[in-house]
């Protein structure tokens, strides 16, 4: 381009076009000193970019660290040597470890019980177990346990790769038990390792279950599986099981019933129909269907016989020998602790493993039961019920069933326990079932948390012992102004009118207890239950769970009243003592545990409960006891709907008993009614309950024990004042006739509701008996119409 066309492209803004690339031929042709010059460009290029990329942190190549350290070649060997690295370890454990002899554990041993005092209680003597060859066992049943553990069983290699590698990673990061190990690794567990939850047994266990399948059949391993293999009942292998749930031999087991069998390995307590609850009812039933669905699936069984299946339901539980009247139960209860504090300290994975643990045998168990508690407790059942009932003469007698369990308030220990008349005739342990309602005995926890929680009514005046409410029978409980659709019945319907906390305690009137639990909170209600030690978790908020509604133990009562009978620390019921094993250490808990109701609540609702027994529901029974001897005693009754349950809940100040009678019918185990049980209308927590409690108390607990209360308020505290005697004839209406028992109670068990109560009040009765106490829970005159709650 010329100078003219130059001067030309800038006057039309133009700009002057960049010189042509030179071509690869061109630069070849071009001379060395020409070729050296392009060369020393581009090379003075790279440099200035390397530059720059060391001015922004990068390698020479211009790349940064992070580039330059993850490539792929870096980390496709890193993996690869990784790889290599674990296969050689594992190789190596391959070497190493051998297929051993059946474990210690493995062996037939006895498991030895004793008294608090180091006597011998019982041994459980041989191992409930007879070995069957597999032949025995018919095809199909065999089947139902492949089908309901390990579906690959008959074509994988022994072991489930994603199960132990999930396990690993549980037992790592501390997250417990995780399932998907295959009937071989079952098995090597069981009879050549242990149950400890632990790296180096999972892989041992990994190792054997390899070198396992290929040394033995497959029938040779489901043998040992199903011979090793503990299906509760204390029964061991196939042919115990099938003898203890359905009287045949193994050998003529059906495959409902070896479905069965199968299902209830996952859970052998929970799943055992007899005992279980109705969730677990479910649960089995399930399972069961679960393992016969598998079998259609493998083909293995016909889909039209599948369908025509039914579930076999197992015969009633028979005791196992040297077991009989209440060892059994003490055995059970012993055992069912140890194997939850197994799992709890990480000994065992799960329960079923636990529990399979403590079968094999080689523990010596201690327990907390007294001797001569025990005779007595068991002494008192006798002679206050037992005798007394007649089934020949009626029919309804042979459905009574007792429980109780009795508690040491300062160190949690069991000292007597009583499961029912016999383990060999009633298998289930009455004083720890849940399925039967504690009623009334619920009330004082309603008060605790009242207390605990400085609740107040809905027009703002605190709770206490002296609040008056309303006791009309099927008065609606309202919150705040609205109705909640509850509207409970008062026992006989009886009408209280104004009465104050105390009374409403003594006469246990449902109408008051049902609105304070709203006034509380039903919330924190079974917040304070929970922490008292009742089982709240899947219950609903509702007022009706004032009515105590919900399922609970003796045990379990006996443990909520030791915590208010120690002050608001939380005490746990304990059965075991000690436990010695030469392969397993055993860290119990500390019984007594943190302060979960203040002490004042706990104390105040131990000073109300004392009116219960000296003028209340357990007068006859308790306060006029000829050999109570001026024992200090707080309890309470209760009786559910339908006189299905009865309760007495009691304690002096060395020890909390509870004691319930449960109507379970002899023919199926459903629950029924007591009514005219022992030729009463009803059986009330004041009759047979309170009676077997009073004989055991009074003849176990020590004398001139005093409650240490710290409290102003309750029918425990003594009045700081004189009435005067113009005062003392203005009762209030509920002490009146109109709350005079119906001629269908029996006297003995109705002692607070005949009119004979009014004449027997003095001026020396506590503030809240006294119509004329002294406002020391906040309302200035207790029995002023204008202080009514609703």
């Amino acid at each position: 381009m010329g100078r003219a066309e130059d001067r030309r492209a800038r006057q039309r803004g133009g700009r002057r076009a960049a010189p042509p690339r030179r071509s690869s031929a061109a630069a070849s042709a071009a001379s060395p000193e020409e070729q050296v010059t392009v060369v020393g460009g581009r090379a003075a290029a790279r440099r200035a970019a390397q530059g720059r990329g060391r001015a922004k942190g990068k390698g020479k190549d211009g790349r940064s660290f992070i580039r330059r350290m993850f490539t792929w070649k870096k980390i496709v060997g890193t993996v690869f040597g990784v790889c290599l690295l674990g296969m050689g370890a594992f190789i190596a454990l391959y070497m190493m470890i051998g297929i051993p002899k059946g474990n210690a554990d493995a062996e037939l041993q006895s498991n030895v019980y004793k008294y608090s005092d180091g006597s011998l209680l019982t041994r459980d003597g041989e191992r409930n177990r007879e070995i069957v060859d597999l032949a025995k066992v018919p095809k199909d049943v065999q089947r139902t346990f492949v089908a309901a553990e390990n579906k690959t069983f008959y074509k994988d290699n022994g072991v489930d790769l994603k199960g132990t590698a999930r396990g690993l990673l549980n037992t790592v990061s501390g997250k417990g038990a995780q399932g998907g190990s295959t009937i071989t690794q079952q098995y090597v567990k069981n009879y050549y390792l242990t149950q400890n939850q632990t790296i180096s047994r999972k892989l041992k266990e990994l190792v054997i279950s390899l070198k396992l399948d290929r040394e033995k059949s497959k029938d040779y391993i489901l043998a040992g599986y199903i011979n090793t293999s503990y299906y509760g009942r204390g029964a061991y292998g196939i042919q115990a099981a099938a003898q203890a749930y359905y009287r045949v031999d193994a050998q003529k087991l059906s495959v409902e019933q070896g479905a069965y069998l199968a299902a209830l390995l996952q859970a052998p307590n929970q799943y055992d129909w007899a005992i279980a609850s109705d969730t677990g009812q479910k649960l089995v039933k399930a399972r069961w269907n679960y393992v016969l669905d598998n079998m259609v699936e493998e083909g293995w069984l016909d889909k039209a016989k599948r369908e025509a299946m039914t579930f076999p339901i197992p015969k009633a539980p028979k005791a196992a020998a040297g077991m009989g009247g209440q060892t059994g139960y003490l055995v059970d209860a012993a055992n069912n602790q140890l194997a939850q504090q197994l799992v709890a300290q990480g000994t065992a994975d799960n329960v079923k493993d636990a529990q399979t643990l403590v079968g094999r045998g080689g523990w010596t168990i201690t327990l907390n039961i007294d001797k001569k508690k025990q005779a007595a407790l068991e002494k008192a059942a006798k002679s206050q019920l037992t005798s007394k009932l007649d089934p020949k003469k009626r029919s309804v007698d042979a459905d009574v069933q007792a429980g109780a369990a009795s508690v040491n308030p300062k160190t949690g220990a069991v000292v007597a326990m009583y499961g029912g008349q016999d383990y060999y005739k009633h298998f289930r342990n009455n004083a720890t079932r849940t399925d039967y309602q504690p009623a009334s005995t619920f009330k004082p926890v309603i008060l605790a948390a009242a207390l605990d929680e400085n609740a107040q009514t809905q027009s703002g005046k605190p709770i206490t012992a002296n609040t008056i409410y309303d006791g009309t029978s099927k008065r609606p409980v309202v919150d705040h102004g609205t109705k909640v659709g509850f509207a409970p019945e008062n026992e006989d319907d009886a009408d209280y009118g104004d009465i104050t906390v105390q009374k409403a305690m003594n006469e246990s009137v449902n109408s008051v207890f049902a609105q304070m639990g709203v006034d509380v909170g039903m919330d924190k209600v079974l917040k304070v239950a929970s922490q008292m030690g009742m089982d709240t978790a899947d219950l609903k908020s509702v007022p009706a769970q004032t009515l105590g509604t919900m399922g609970a133990s003796p045990l379990q009562m006996a443990g909520v009243y030791a915590t208010l009978d120690n002050h608001g620390k939380k005490v746990t019921p304990t059965i075991i003592k000690s436990v010695e094993n030469s392969q397993h250490q055993v860290t119990l808990p500390d019984p007594i545990g943190d302060q979960v109701v203040s002490r004042e609540a706990a104390d105040s609702v131990t000073s109300v409960l004392t009116g219960v027994v000296d003028d209340g529901t357990a007068k006859v029974s308790v306060r006029d006891n000829a050999d109570r001897d001026g024992r200090k005693v707080a309890g309470k009754t209760g009786t559910s709907d339908e006189n299905r349950s009865a309760w007495f809940s009691g304690y002096t100040p060395d020890l909390v008993t509870s004691v319930g009678l449960f109507g379970e019918s002899k023919k199926n185990g459903a629950q029924v009614s007591m009514y005219k049980a022992g030729g009463f209308p009803r059986v009330n927590g004041g009759g047979f309950p309170a009676q077997i409690w009073a004989a055991y108390t009074f003849g176990v607990s020590g004398k001139g024990l005093k409650f240490d209360l710290d409290t102003t308020q309750g029918a425990g505290v003594q009045p700081s004042y004189t009435p005067t005697p113009t005062k003392s004839a203005s009762e209030t209406p509920s002490e009146t006739p109109t709350s005079e028992a119906p001629t269908s109670e029996a006297p003995s068990e109705t002692p607070t509701k005949t009119p004979t109560q009014t004449p027997t009040q003095t001026p020396t009765q506590s503030p809240t008996q006294s119509p004329t106490q002294s406002p020391t829970g906040g309302i200035e005159n207790p029995l002023d119409p204008n202080n009514r709650e609703p």
